[in-house]
C-alpha cells in the first residue's frame, strides 16, 4: 500500500515538474519583462543625451569618437531584438516564457551593461532642481528669492557667460566711468543686490546657500522637451524647472554692414568687459573726442561720464529729441539744454553712415548721413537692444520679439519661465503684451516668477496629497507607494505613483 502510495506520488512529481517550470518561469519571465522595459526606458534617456551631446560637437564638445559611436549602434540593435521578443511573445502567448524566459535573462544584463557604458559617457553631466541661464540682475535677484521662500543646497545653479558673480549692471554706464580712482565703482562693490537697497550678495554667499555659480559657461543648445542644456564645452545640465534670464545683446553697426563699423575704439556698453575696454581707451586718449551715438538712456549716461572724464562730447540721434519712448517734447527740452549748458553737443534727426579710421584701424572720424564728418577719437554706440532668444526658437511660443509668458512669467512650455528683457507678459494696465527692458523689471519679474515657482510647487503637492488620501481610502496604493512619495516629499523631487 505504501509502496504503491510512492509510486503515485512519484509520478504526479514526475508528470507536473515540467508544469511547475512553466509557472516557475512565466513568473521569472513577467519579472524579467518589467525589469527589461524599465532598463529600456532608462537607456533611451541616456541614449537621447549622449546624441544631443555628439550634436554640439561643432561647439566644441569632446564626444565624438567611435567608442561612443559603436554604443550608440549596439544600443539601436538591442532595442529591435527586444522588440523582437514582445513580438513572438504576442503570439506564443503562455508557452512563450518557458522558450524565452533565458533570452529574455541575457537581455536584462546586456542592458545593465549598456547602461554603465552610456552613464560613464555621461561623466560630465550634472543634475539641478532649479537652473538659471543668464547671470546678469534678475538672476541674482531670482536667486535671493529662492532663499527666502526656501531653498536647499545644490537645488540651484546660476549659469553664466560672464566670470563674475550677477552685480548691478546700470553701474557700467555712470559710476564705473568716474574718473577719479578713489571714487569709480568697482567690483565687488556694486553686486546685486544694492541697486534696490539690498545686501551685496558676494560669491561667497552663494557658496554659503549652497546655490552654484557656473561662471565662464556659455550655453549653445537647448533641449526643453528633454529638460537639457549643453554648453560650448559639451558639459550637460539637467534641470526641473527652468529660469530664462539670459537678457539681451546690444545692436551693433556692424550688423548693418555700416562702413567702417569694425574701427577700433567703437565701443558697445553692455557687460563688465565692455566697461572694462572704454575705461582703457578713456586712459589712452585724454581729452579727446567723443561722439556718442544714440539718445536714449546708455547715449545719455554715457554722454555725461565722458564729460566728466573731460572730453568733447557730441551726441548723435536720429529723432526729435532724446528719449522719445519716455520723454515728452517738454522734458527732452529740458535734458537738452542741460546737457548743452556743460558743454555737450547735440546733433539731432540724422543718423551715422560710416566711419574714417587711421592706419592703425582706429576710428578718427563719424560720417553723418546729412554729409558732415565728426572727428572722434572714442565711439560709444547706444541704439538699442535685442533679446536673447535664440537658443529657445520653435521651442516657446513667442510674442512681441520676446518669449510669451503669462502673468506669472510661466511660458508655454511646463517647468520653464522667462523674465527681464526676454518675457512678453501681459500688462493688465493697458490690456495688452508687452517687452520691458528696464532694469527695475529684470528685479521684480525675476522676484515674481520664483514665488509662482515656489507657490506652484506648493499646490501641486496639496493636490497630490488629497489624491493619496483618496487611493489611500480606496486601497489602490500601498505602504511602499507611501513611503516613496513621502521620502520625494522631503528631498523636494516628489512626483505621485
Amino acid at each position: 500500500m505504501a509502496s504503491s502510495f510512492n509510486l503515485v506520488i512519484g509520478s504526479a512529481k514526475f508528470i507536473f515538474a515540467p508544469i511547475e517550470r512553466c509557472l516557475n518561469c512565466k513568473r521569472n519571465f513577467d519579472e524579467n519583462m518589467k525589469i527589461l522595459q524599465k532598463l529600456l526606458k532608462e537607456l533611451n534617456t541616456v541614449k537621447e543625451v549622449i546624441e544631443l551631446r555628439l550634436s554640439a560637437e561643432i561647439h566644441g564638445g569632446t564626444m565624438q569618437t567611435e567608442e561612443v559611436k559603436n554604443w550608440l549602434h549596439d544600443v539601436q540593435r538591442i532595442k529591435t531584438e527586444i522588440e523582437i521578443i514582445e513580438h513572438k511573445t504576442k503570439e506564443k502567448k503562455f508557452l512563450s516564457r518557458a522558450f524565452l524566459g533565458k533570452t529574455v535573462e541575457e537581455k536584462v544584463f546586456e542592458l545593465k551593461a549598456f547602461l554603465r557604458k552610456g552613464k560613464a559617457f555621461l561623466g560630465m553631466v550634472k543634475s539641478f532642481k532649479y537652473i538659471i541661464v543668464g547671470g546678469g540682475v534678475a538672476a541674482g535677484y531670482a536667486a535671493r528669492e529662492f532663499d527666502r521662500q526656501g531653498l536647499k543646497p545644490g537645488q540651484l545653479a546660476i549659469i553664466s557667460k560672464e566670470s563674475v558673480a550677477p552685480y548691478e549692471r546700470p553701474t557700467l554706464s555712470k559710476g564705473y566711468l568716474n574718473p577719479n580712482p578713489k571714487a569709480a565703482a568697482r567690483l565687488p562693490e556694486f553686486h546685486v543686490c544694492v541697486g534696490s537697497g539690498g545686501d551685496r550678495l558676494l560669491p561667497d554667499w552663494y557658496k554659503e546657500k549652497g546655490i552654484q555659480l557656473i561662471l565662464g559657461t556659455e550655453i549653445v543648445k537647448v533641449n526643453l522637451a528633454l529638460k537639457t542644456l549643453v554648453s560650448a564645452a559639451g558639459e550637460i545640465f539637467k534641470f526641473q524647472t527652468l529660469i530664462i534670464a539670459t537678457g539681451s545683446t546690444v545692436i551693433r553697426l556692424t550688423d548693418f554692414k555700416v562702413e567702417g563699423a569694425d574701427a577700433k575704439n567703437i565701443f558697445y556698453l553692455r557687460e563688465l568687459e565692455d566697461a572694462d575696454k572704454l575705461v582703457e581707451s578713456i586712459k589712452m586718449k585724454k581729452h579727446g573726442k567723443a561722439v556718442i551715438i544714440g539718445g536714449g538712456y546708455i547715449g545719455l549716461e554715457v554722454a555725461a561720464a565722458m564729460r566728466i572724464n573731460d572730453f568733447d562730447v557730441t551726441m548723435v540721434y536720429p529723432d526729435p529729441w532724446c528719449m522719445p519712448r519716455l520723454f515728452t517734447p517738454t522734458i527732452a527740452a529740458f535734458y537738452e539744454s542741460y546737457y548743452e549748458n556743460k558743454g555737450i553737443k547735440i546733433i539731432k534727426g540724422t543718423v551715422s553712415v560710416g566711419f574714417n579710421a587711421n592706419a592703425n584701424g582706429e576710428v578718427k572720424g563719424v560720417k553723418l548721413k546729412d554729409g558732415r564728418v565728426l572727428e572722434a577719437d572714442i565711439v560709444v554706440v547706444g541704439v538699442g537692444a535685442r533679446p536673447l532668444t535664440a537658443l529657445f526658437k520653435g521651442q516657446l511660443e513667442e510674442d512681441r520679439g520676446g518669449i510669451k509668458t503669462d502673468g506669472f512669467f510661466k511660458t508655454s512650455m511646463p517647468g520653464v519661465y522667462a523674465v527681464g528683457d526676454v518675457a512678453s507678459f501681459p500688462i493688465k494696465l493697458y490690456n495688452e503684451t508687452r517687452r520691458v527692458e528696464h532694469v527695475d523689471h529684470a528685479r521684480k519679474s525675476a522676484e515674481h516668477a520664483v514665488k509662482a515657482i515656489k507657490a506652484n510647487e506648493t499646490v501641486l503637492w496639496r493636490q497630490c496629497w488629497r489624491k493619496f488620501v483618496f487611493q489611500r481610502q480606496q486601497s489602490t496604493i500601498t505602504k511602499a507607494e507611501i513611503w516613496v512619495l513621502l521620502d520625494q516629499r522631503r528631498k523636494g523631487c516628489w512626483s505621485f505613483p
